[in-house]
């Protein structure tokens, strides 16, 4: 047995997302761009972070290409469902709209309160400032169920050297201002970092050495229960 096959049969045995998750992660009909990258994403481990289960209702904000769309639409499986949020609504890659398992919604104050299990927002928070994620984060919490788990995740950036040209931001700066949201913050993983990267180039695409791959922090929260 390979190192990769006993990998995803004890992933598997320890949380319950769709059976054919992981076929349908290395399935042609997945774009090629999205397999690439799955060896710095982890979309196996960060599903098992997020306790995602088979059935349940998840968004995937700000959702840009549609990369966490794919991987969570394969891992909640038919019986689930995968919110799209991508502020125009028109604008889902042809394979997303399509998908019977996802809805696009335009803005988060579009989804239900209380409505959902699992969040990802990803490389969205370096473009914020305190008051608007003072703002973003308090519409993610009401669309949260209670006991409801959201990640967030964006590119490493240090505090002595303005990010804004980087598109970075200091992990510590998201520390606070998750500190100051009503979210409890329960783990900030190592799963997606690059300690190749040193936090000088541009971050995104935007520089060929990186590529896709950089230094990236990676905040687990809960709402907590009622």
């Amino acid at each position: 047995m390979s190192g990769l096959l006993a990998f995803v049969l004890t992933v598997s045995s320890a949380f319950a997302v769709a059976p054919d998750f992981i076929e349908k992660l290395a399935d042609e009909s997945r774009p090629m761009d999205d397999r690439i990258r799955d060896g710095a994403r982890h979309p196996v481990q960060t599903m098992e972070l997020l306790n995602v289960e088979a059935g349940m209702t998840v968004v995937d904000i700000g959702a840009g290409g549609g990369w966490w769309t794919r991987v969570f639409a394969a891992a909640v499986g038919p019986n689930g469902q995968v919110i799209s949020q991508r502020g125009r609504s028109g604008d889902a890659p042809a394979d997303i709209a399509a998908m019977s398992n996802v809805d696009i919604v335009g803005q988060l104050s579009d989804i239900d309160a209380n409505s959902v299990d699992v969040a990802l927002t990803a490389l969205n928070i370096h473009h914020s400032n305190a008051e608007r994620a003072a703002i973003y984060f308090q519409e993610i919490y009401a669309m949260m169920k209670p006991g409801g788990l959201v990640a967030v995740i964006d590119h490493i950036g240090e505090e002595a050297i303005d990010n804004s040209e980087l598109h970075r931001i200091p992990p510590s700066v998201v520390r606070g201002w998750l500190e100051d949201s009503d979210f409890e913050i329960l783990e900030e993983s190592n799963l997606m970092r690059n300690y190749a990267d040193d936090h000088t180039r541009p971050s995104g695409g935007f520089e060929p050495v990186l590529g896709r791959n950089s230094d990236r922090f990676l905040f687990v929260l809960r709402k907590p229960a009622m």
